[in-house]
């Protein structure tokens, strides 16, 4: 009997450090749906290409934010983005979004330029300034043709 009760223990034990791990690796990642203290601006880029939902928006190297939601505009054939700030980081309404790469085999993110205007975008306002990814593929091949275009 001393045998079975030790293995309820230590399945209880693994169990437990498990649902921690988890939990654990959804504040880590980011992995949780945007807080209700975060506030969302709209960004409309020519190509989303690298960027998801949860991807993380940066500003001087710190995560300030995340994309929240990603859609195709059928309109204006642009991939409208939602970006969830966090709540006191004021953005100053001229600055520029760009789709950034963290290296050659690293992921993208996206990337705020501040601009140096003393007024700040409010939740739901949009960020004209933006420029989408720029293809890996595409320079390659231009740099071996010896392409001048």
């Amino acid at each position: 009997m001393s045998e079975s009760t030790t293995e309820v223990l230590v399945g209880g034990g693994v169990l437990a450090v498990a649902i921690g791990f988890l939990i654990y690796a959804g504040q880590v990642t980011g992995f949780s749906p945007a807080k209700s203290t975060d506030y969302p601006l709209t960004a409309s880029f020519r190509s989303g290409e690298g960027i998801a939902i949860g991807t993380d928006v940066r500003l001087a190297g710190v995560k300030i934010g995340t994309v929240s939601d990603m859609q195709l505009n059928v309109q204006t054939y642009r991939a409208d983005t939602v970006l969830s700030f966090k709540e006191g980081v004021l953005i100053p309404d001229d600055s520029a979004v760009v789709i950034s790469s963290e290296g050659l085999l690293g992921g993208s993110f996206i990337e705020i330029y501040p601009g140096g205007s003393l007024e700040n975008y409010t939740a739901g306002d949009e960020i004209l300034d933006t420029q989408g990814s720029v293809s890996l593929v595409s320079l390659l091949m231009k740099f071996v043709s010896g392409s001048d275009e």
